[in-house]
């Protein structure tokens, strides 16, 4: 029986896989981009202070990928509560999330386990039925 050690360089997070804080952030601008263009969500953003939520989203997908950053923002449910989120449009924002992960070369691999991260949410985020 062979016994496998694995050393620190062999387990990495999918934070460090991606290239860490600098490529998060940089995905997460073209998402916001993409959002912001799309008119079946801009209107969900009106009046948001629009570095805040970037900065939390960062917060958020770098915690979910593993990262040594945690999401400091408010409960989900709070932040989304009254705002009328369909499932449709829940839909489309894993869509640009999607892209925009594909865009900076993420593996399809850590697309998926971010994509399962974000299914977990869609209770706390989706108010319209």
């Amino acid at each position: 029986m062979v016994e496998h050690s694995q050393t620190s360089n062999e387990i990495t997070s999918d934070y460090a896989a991606v290239g860490g804080g600098a490529a998060i952030s940089s995905v997460v601008d073209l998402f916001y981009q993409s959002v912001l263009a799309d008119p079946q969500l801009v209107g969900y953003f009106e009046g948001t202070d629009l570095a805040r939520l970037k900065r939390h989203q960062v917060q958020l997908v770098s915690q979910v990928m593993g990262g040594p950053v945690s999401y400091e923002g408010a409960d989900l449910a709070e932040a989304h509560r009254g705002r009328g989120i369909t499932d449709a449009d829940f839909g489309r924002v894993v869509e640009h999330l999607i892209a925009a992960l594909a865009a900076h070369s993420v593996p399809e691999d850590i697309v998926g386990r971010v994509v399962q991260a974000l299914g977990a949410t869609q209770g706390d985020i989706v108010t319209a039925r």
